[in-house]
């Protein structure tokens, strides 16, 4: 095995050590609490289900923990609760996780549990349907939410034929003609130990921690196959407007625009080396903290504060490995649909034509990483955090170099991005037919 060191800005030292069998071990060593959380990533998620196959990632993480070859579903959830311990699965777009958290006394036992757990899933047919039919009615409820249909409508138009543009629910088609060979082959091919991250971090010696890894998972060797590889088209900008009727109290505007991944060559995502960060990312993410990020945000008190337009509002840039969304937002009374629309287009253009004053380039840095910091503070959060860097192929050094990046920021530099990516938007409306329908005609 290798290993090294990193020490990030919170004065943590960060264990790094690679398996025989590829395994990547992150381990951080936090006494003040008998606890310990691990986070386990696998390169995997919604970005490699072809659209037939749309929900596959969730289904997956929804029936992993129902049954291996030797437990039941029963048998697992009693194995965790009588230790009070914790165990999720989740998909998201990039990557696939199993987490749990335990005391450290009973972090043996969960490790083991988790290898299992990943290395012999079954997948039972009954436990299977029970997951389709709870994602079926989870789908039909967030076609009744605003919100969800008009970020999903958003989607769609951004990003076409790419992945990034399914639901990661999938839609009620394609869940339905899932099965459980879908999912068996989902694992045969992600699931292997060249293809994982390791977190952990808590009250366990990192020596200790990784001689444990070692033992539950060390003799787990990959398949006699070279790793899945990811062949995706380019997206290409080309804005478009849409609306959709519905019964709604209110009306919910999306602009959307496209914008960098996290890394500059996402393709390498996963190697051995660290990545470096995209050169835009870490401005569009001040930007966006400028924008719509909390109660003293320009968004907010434009709209709402200053001229009562809107219910809710807020800004996101999602972090993704592949071209990402930079995204504003607000939910309006139906009847001022037009000026809010107007209004919110004309808050982002805002920061094209003119730079952000000292004190408000100060403040959106003091809050991005004031919040930064406040996103690591317990185990869970750290082990999260690290091992998402490595997942995403960063490495541990983006906790330094993206804090560095925010704070040499200019208002010139800015400006010059907010130009660059803040162009033509997508255009996302959900609401009363009289509302919506005749606006998306005159953009």
């Amino acid at each position: 095995m290798t290993s090294n060191l990193t020490a990030s800005q919170q004065s943590q030292i960060i264990h790094r050590t690679v398996l025989s069998n590829g395994i990547v071990v992150l381990v951080a060593e936090n006494p003040t609490a008998d606890i310990v959380a691990a986070r386990i990533f696998i390169r995997a998620g919604n970005r490699w289900e072809h659209p037939h196959q749309a929900g596959l990632s969730h289904l997956v993480s929804a029936v992993l923990t129902k049954g291996t070859e030797t437990l039941s579903s029963l048998e697992i959830a009693e194995r965790v609760e009588s230790v009070g311990a914790s165990l999720s699965t989740d998909a998201t777009t990039d990557y696939f996780l199993t987490s749990f958290k335990s005391v450290s006394a009973d972090f043996e036992d969960m490790l083991k549990l988790t290898g299992e757990l990943l290395r012999s899933p079954t997948f039972p047919e009954q436990e299977l349907e029970l997951e389709r039919r709870l994602t079926l009615q989870a789908i039909r409820s967030q076609q009744e939410q605003p919100f969800t249909v008009a970020f999903d409508q958003l989607r769609h138009i951004m990003y076409g034929v790419h992945p990034y543009a399914l639901s990661g629910l999938g839609t009620e088609v394609t869940v339905q003609q899932l099965g459980r060979e879908d999912l068996q082959a989902y694992h045969r091919t992600h699931f292997r130990p060249d293809n994982i991250v390791i977190s952990v971090s808590g009250r366990v010696q990192p020596d200790a921690a990784i001689a444990l890894i070692e033992q539950v998972l060390g003799d787990w060797q990959a398949p006699d196959l070279p790793l899945p590889t990811l062949h995706l088209l380019p997206v290409t900008p080309t804005p478009l407007r849409k609306a959709t009727a519905q019964d709604t109290q209110q009306s919910i505007i999306m602009l959307g625009y496209l914008a960098p991944p996290v890394v500059e060559d996402q393709a390498s995502a996963g190697s051995s080396q660290p990545l470096p960060l995209a050169e835009d990312y870490a401005v569009l993410k001040l930007l966006n903290t400028h924008l719509g990020n909390g109660l003293s945000s320009r968004l907010f008190v434009e709209l709402r504060e200053k001229r009562g337009l809107a219910y809710e509002v807020s800004a996101f840039y999602t972090t993704r490995l592949h071209t990402a969304q930079f995204v504003a937002y607000l939910g309006t009374a139906p009847e001022n649909t037009a000026i809010a629309l107007d209004g919110l287009q004309t808050e982002i253009d805002r920061l094209k034509h003119e730079p952000l004053t000292d004190e408000e380039l100060q403040a959106a840095k003091n809050k991005i990483l004031g919040q930064y910091a406040l996103g690591k503070q317990t185990n869970a959060q750290i082990a999260q955090t690290y091992g998402w860097y490595e997942t995403l192929g960063l490495g541990i050094e983006f906790d330094t170099h993206f804090q560095q990046q925010v704070a040499s920021t200019t208002a010139d530099l800015a400006q010059h991005v907010a130009q660059k990516y803040l162009t033509a938007s997508y255009v996302s409306l959900v609401g009363p037919f009289n509302a919506v329908s005749e606006l998306v005609d005159s953009l």
